[in-house]
């Protein structure tokens, strides 16, 4: 998914076509439905919860929300806007800038998969988020680790340069500001085998040896 806070310029359909020509294929529907999973149950009990997407990209995610949800999504990307304008029409987009949101809070749940590592300004992004959150909102993001017996791998593996954070799970963990707690985390191994089969398996026992995490953080009570 691609990521705000940078020019939009570097994510254009070449950026994507380099990076992720198989986006798609990295991005299945069990894999989908894992991220509508913990948007979920981060979601305070409403009828119908305001969630924001940063770094929406083609906006896969917000499709399989449906429409039980009051959907907003920003990304840097004019391109992958586009294309996410045509898989969920019914969401609310827009163009990311600096730090900001482009939509006024406030959100149920903001969520940020595979888009922090790609943001220079993570203090500004990160409290731009807090502010926007309801009062019992919360965060939920996924990121790539480079630390544990997986982390050489992952640097390995990693083409995108646009990639400005290879941090460890520490630092992620550590992020939540003082108006935020990490309420859980978990472990994920992914990767697109040849032939196009995309590993996706969570797991909170390996969590430390995983090559990425996710986590939830909310508004402390």
């Amino acid at each position: 998914m691609s990521r705000p806070t940078t020019s939009p310029a570097r994510f254009d359909r070449a950026y994507f076509e380099r990076a992720y020509r198989d986006y798609r294929k990295q991005n299945p529907p069990r894999k989908l439905a894992f991220y509508r999973a913990l948007a979920e149950a981060a979601a305070p009990a409403r009828a119908r919860p305001r969630v924001l997407d940063v770094g929406c990209a083609f906006g896969l995610f917000l499709a399989a929300l449906g429409p039980g949800w009051e959907r907003y999504g920003i990304d840097a990307s004019e391109y992958a806007l586009d294309e996410a304008r045509r898989n969920v029409p019914e969401a609310q987009l827009a163009p990311a800038g600096s730090g900001a949101l482009a939509f006024p809070g406030p959100f149920d749940v903001i969520t940020a998969f595979d888009v922090l590592e790609h943001v220079s300004a993570l203090g500004a992004l990160v409290a731009s988020i807090t502010g926007a959150l309801a009062r019992d909102g919360s965060f939920v993001f996924v990121v790539p680790v480079y630390d544990g017996p997986t982390g050489p791998l992952v640097r390995a593996l990693d083409r995108d340069r646009t990639h400005v954070h290879k941090e460890s799970r520490a630092f992620w963990l550590d992020l939540a500001p003082a108006e935020l707690e990490a309420v859980d985390w978990w472990g994920i191994y992914r990767y697109l085998l040849p032939g196009g089969y995309y590993v996706h398996r969570v797991t909170r026992r390996l969590r430390r040896y995983a090559p990425a995490i996710a986590c939830q953080m909310r508004r402390k009570r």
